[in-house]
């Protein structure tokens, strides 16, 4: 679990809770209700034991002392838990309890149930994201800082042009999470090795009919050693961290005191060091980039995870285990700390400008190359503003002054035309476009996600 800041409190987004002993027993519980029902449906169990089977699947039926004590003797995970619903279970029922199933088959299955609600959390913290990020956007439209590439001043853009950007990457990582829910939430019910030799003919329609009391989808072929669904799921969340760890590291490095150009939340009483009083530091964008550093590399595991040998691993099955939930654990607290983040962000655009400035117009050589370029030629002109570029870094002299000197400018640029090609607010080419687009993309989507969850 990520450190919580001392004094910025972060509200739980409730993803840990879903993974909790309890939650794991309930959601075994709630597969083995829908087994039981679907195979009631079928005449494969009696009605009444299925009735009766759904009515105790509830842990305040069960005895977990017992079912605890079961797990330390047998050293096996569900076992005891489908003996403790047998003894709840009044008549004979109990002993329809886990009919023609296989452990794997119920704790997938609600893992996944349990991964699902997990999901739903996320599309609704990536959309109060995306709200505030939209806000953002329009307010920092025009706000001109220096583009930069390869850590060195470019050409201007806006800070609304960077949020736009991020905007633009978040919304497609809202459509991936949508659009693999139909291949990542399926139920799985084969048996011993998948071969649905417990149900025989019947096997296939008892799974769909679980599935759809589950709200899932059947697995298509319900082997074991299947796990490309999960692994999928844990590579879109590190796509996802991939891009929040590059948002958290961009506010980190702009908010160091050379570059000045914004500030996370910093609560009054915040102390960012034991020994250095005048601390102010980026609390939140750290524990966003660790976080999703650790989600990246549950990548690797969930993918080694697939390898699973002939028809069923125990060990493959803890990893992918282990790589579904702690990548959802760490993608709920990753994603709640940035909605803290851009919630309070602050942004200073009279220091951008300040940065903006500092190489004394050099940041417009593009723009005065291509201008003379109309003229002379593009080659010829790059060669003109490189060397008055050039000059002015070696020399210490005023680019200015230097694109004065030359005899392809001076000849062909007036002086109020290079000082208007000096300009940057007029060279930033579609960025307020963009920001505005971005912000009006982000609301759409996060309505979308607040349509779906009412």
């Amino acid at each position: 679990m990520l450190e919580e800041p001392t004094s910025l409190r972060i509200e739980d987004p409730g993803v840990r809770a879903l993974f909790t002993e309890a939650a794991r027993f309930q959601s075994w519980l709630d597969v083995e209700a829908a087994l039981a029902q679907a195979q009631a449906e079928l005449g494969i169990i009696p009605a009444a034991a299925a009735r009766e089977i759904v009515a105790k699947a509830h842990l305040k039926y069960l005895d977990l002392a017992a079912v605890r004590a079961g797990l330390a003797k047998t050293g096996h995970p569900l076992v005891p838990l489908v003996w403790a619903l047998d003894r709840a279970c009044e008549g004979d029922a109990g002993g329809y309890v886990h009919w023609g199933a296989t452990t794997q088959n119920i704790t997938q299955t609600g893992q996944l149930l349990q991964v699902r609600q997990a999901h739903e959390i996320f599309l609704r913290q990536l959309g109060s994201v995306l709200t505030h990020l939209a806000g953002l956007a329009e307010r920092t439209k025009d706000a001109l800082l220096p583009g930069r590439t390869h850590g060195q001043h470019a050409v201007p853009a806006t800070f609304g042009f960077k949020v736009a950007v991020w905007i633009d990457e978040l919304c497609r990582h809202v459509e991936r999470l949508r659009a693999c829910e139909a291949r990542v939430f399926v139920a799985m019910l084969g048996g011993g090795a998948g071969t649905l030799a417990s149900l025989g003919e019947l096997g296939l329609a008892t799974q769909e009919k679980m599935a759809v009391r589950l709200g899932m989808r059947p697995m298509s072929l319900p082997a074991r050693t299947i796990g490309d669904h999960q692994a999928e799921y844990v590579t879109l969340l590190g796509l996802l961290a991939a891009t929040a760890g590059k948002i958290g590291r961009e506010i980190y490095t702009l908010m160091k005191q050379e570059f000045g150009e914004v500030e996370e939340p910093v609560p009054a009483g915040t102390v960012g060091s034991s020994t250095m009083p005048q601390k102010r530091n980026p609390k939140l964008s750290q524990d966003i980039i660790a976080a999703a550093a650790q989600i990246r590399a549950l990548v690797p595991l969930a993918l080694d995870a697939m390898q699973t040998e002939h028809e069923a691993d125990r060990a493959t099955s803890i990893m992918m285990s282990r790589a579904l939930v702690q990548a959802c654990e760490l993608t709920g607290d990753m994603l709640q700390r940035m909605i803290s983040l851009f919630d309070g962000l602050q942004v200073f655009p009279a220091r951008m400008r300040e940065n903006l400035d500092l190489s004394g117009g050099l940041i417009m050589a593009e723009a005065l190359m291509l201008e003379l370029g109309k003229q002379i030629g593009r080659q010829r002109a790059h060669d003109a503003v490189y060397d008055a570029a050039q000059g002015s870094v070696t020399q210490s002299r005023p680019f200015r002054e230097l694109l004065a000197e030359d005899p392809h400018v001076h000849a062909r640029l007036t002086a109020p035309q290079i000082d208007a090609l000096l300009d940057p607010a007029r060279y930033t080419g579609l960025c307020r476009q963009f920001a505005e687009r971005g912000a009006e993309t982000a609301r759409k989507v996060a309505a979308t996600i607040d349509h779906r969850a009412s």
